[in-house]
This record gives structure tokens, C-alpha cells and sequence, in this order.
């Protein structure tokens, strides 16, 4: 049996998704708030034993035999980078997530979290999860996720840990299932339904005179990708630890939108370049590429989509038909 926290998320059902139809998985308690509209159907072809709704949990835990949990892959967070509430980031992205960690310690379970490159912060000090100290997120999200790395890291030198654990530094996540998720989705998504209502695909201007406009560079990693690399860690566990999930080579947005235009059969010219908005303004991240040399020491050897090949797979497969879930 393995249980999933942040289901009804994108890479949470995704990961149902995985396990049900590529490894024939169906011993699954799923666990999510359900907190937005329709977040519901991310759920509704997947095949699982139960549904528990997140403040039932720990009750749900405790009256469940330990020995039948085979992992716990916890997904569940506020991942919101406008978030400003720190109180609901420690309570959901690091409370929660130490009682999890304390209940696998001491049953012996496997655990899988997610993390975020978010920790990196403006990768001035590069983006290699073996370098854990000295990082600086730059908003309230990338902190609570750094918080609870450093714990993680502090609890396992003390022994005191998971029979296996992985912290997944998930780089930009793109893919089905994330049509909830409102200004958070991926720019893919936001530009499917730009191109689609307007006629065009908006991408933010540089505020770095290194960077041209759409010239901002991100490992962007398509979900499925993602996910099998996050299983490829449950199921070989051979290394503890933090590691990042990226494809280890940036790609810039306006690539980007001239693969959904290709998909599209639009026009270049229908890229267009707005202002970032003033709370991103200084919390932007300009680079980043996931240094991924652990996840291949672990084993990991399948290929990663470059962009236009996600962009084309989550295009033509899920954005264009009449049913996008995966």
C-alpha cells in the first residue's frame, strides 16, 4: 500500500497515474484537500482503495497497520511562491510534513517529499543539491521548503530518519493535470489558453539587461518525466537524500512558446512581451538548471523530453481535446 499526500495535485495524480497504469499499482490511499474547483477530476480515472481528506490523516494513520504501508510519497504543500502567510507555510509545508517524517521514523516506512528548486533562491550559488548550506530562496515558499530540507539533513545525521528517504527538488514542473492551479500553472498552460482567447501568447520582459525579453532560462521538466524519476528513487532506494528533478539543461521561455505556436499552427508573431508584475519584480528567477548527477548515481538512465517534446505530448494528447486529464 502507498499513500499520497497532495493527490489531486498535478504531480500527485500524475504519480497515481504512474503507478496505476505503469507498474499495475492500485493499493493507493489517496490524500488532498480538494481546495479548488474541479480539482476533483484529476482524480476521476485513477484506481485507488481509499480517499482521506488531509486534517484526517494522522487519525487515518493511526488506526491503519503500519506493516501494510509500503511508502508514503508526500506532495502535499502550499506551493504558491506569492504566498505571504508564513504561519500557513510553516503549518502545512513544515509541520505537517515533520509528523509524516516522525510517523515513517518510526514505523519504518520509505518516504518521498517534495521540495522545489525554489531553494536555490537566484542560483548565484548554482543549483547542486549536495550544496545545502548558505542558499537563499526568495520568497516564502522557497524558504519553507529550505527549512525543511536543513531539518531532514539535521534529523538523518542523527540517524534518527526513514529506512529510505528522498527530498525531490522539483525544477519547473509542466504537464496534464495542473488546470487548477490558476496563476501557478505553467506557462505552457497559461499560453494554450492565451493563443486560444486572444490570438497571442504573452511572455514577461527581462528586467536584466543580460537576459532579452523571453531570453530567462528554465529547466523546464514535463510531469511525467518528473515522476517517473521521483519512482525510479521509491523503488531502488539506493541513495538518501535530497535530489534535484530537472532535466539539466535550460531552455528559455520564448522556446517555449514557439513550440506551443508550432503545435498551435499560429504565427511567431503572435509572441508578445508584457511587464512582470511588481510582486514578482526581484523574486524572479532568472536561470536555472538542475544539476542532476545524484539522480544518475542513483541509477536513473531513461531520457528526459527536451521542451518540445513535452510541449508537443501535453499539447496534442491532453490541452487540444475535448478531455485534458491524463
Amino acid at each position: 500500500m502507498i499513500i499520497i499526500t497532495g493527490a489531486a495535485g498535478m504531480i500527485g495524480s500524475v504519480t497515481a497515474w504512474h503507478l496505476n497504469n505503469n507498474l499495475g499499482e492500485n493499493d493507493l490511499i489517496l490524500c488532498d484537500d480538494l481546495a479548488y474547483e474541479n480539482q476533483e477530476k484529476n482524480l476521476s480515472k485513477r484506481k485507488y482503495l481509499d480517499f482521506v481528506k488531509k486534517d484526517q490523516l494522522l487519525t487515518s494513520l493511526s488506526q491503519i497497520d503500519a506493516k501494510k504501508i509500503d511508502a508514503i510519497i508526500h506532495m502535499g504543500a502550499i506551493s504558491a511562491t506569492t504566498e505571504k502567510v508564513f504561519s500557513k507555510l510553516i503549518k502545512d509545508n513544515i509541520r505537517f510534513s515533520q509528523k509524516l517524517w516522525s510517523y515513517c521514523t518510526e514505523k519504518k516506512i520509505p518516504f518521498i517529499y517534495a521540495s522545489s528548486a525554489a531553494t536555490y533562491g537566484d542560483g548565484s550559488q548554482g543549483y547542486d543539491d549536495e550544496i545545502h548550506s548558505g542558499l537563499k530562496p526568495l520568497n516564502a515558499y522557497g524558504y519553507s521548503k529550505y527549512f525543511f530540507d536543513r531539518w531532514a539533513l539535521d534529523m538523518a545525521e542523527k540517524n534518527e530518519c526513514p529506512p529510505y528517504w528522498a527530498g525531490c527538488k522539483f525544477f519547473n514542473v509542466y504537464g496534464p493535470n495542473e488546470y487548477h492551479k490558476g496563476r501557478m500553472a505553467s506557462v505552457v498552460y497559461h499560453a494554450f489558453n492565451q493563443i486560444n482567447n486572444e490570438g497571442l501568447i504573452k511572455l514577461f520582459k527581462s528586467n536584466k539587461p543580460q537576459y532579452e525579453d523571453g531570453g530567462q532560462l528554465r529547466d523546464f521538466i514535463y510531469v511525467k518525466d518528473a515522476v517517473s524519476a521521483m519512482i525510479h528513487l521509491l523503488n531502488t532506494k539506493k541513495i538518501n537524500g535530497l535530489f534535484n528533478i530537472g532535466t539539466g539543461k535550460a531552455q528559455t521561455f520564448f522556446e517555449l512558446a514557439k513550440s506551443l505556436v508550432k503545435n498551435h499552427q499560429a504565427s511567431i508573431e503572435q509572441i508578445q512581451f508584457i511587464d512582470m508584475p511588481s510582486d514578482l519584480d526581484g523574486k524572479y528567477q532568472y536561470f536555472t538548471e538542475a544539476k542532476i548527477d545524484k539522480l544518475f548515481k542513483s541509477g536513473y538512465d531513461l531520457t528526459f523530453n527536451d521542451l518540445d517534446s513535452g510541449v508537443s505530448d501535453y499539447y496534442q494528447n491532453y490541452l487540444s481535446q475535448k478531455d485534458q486529464y491524463l
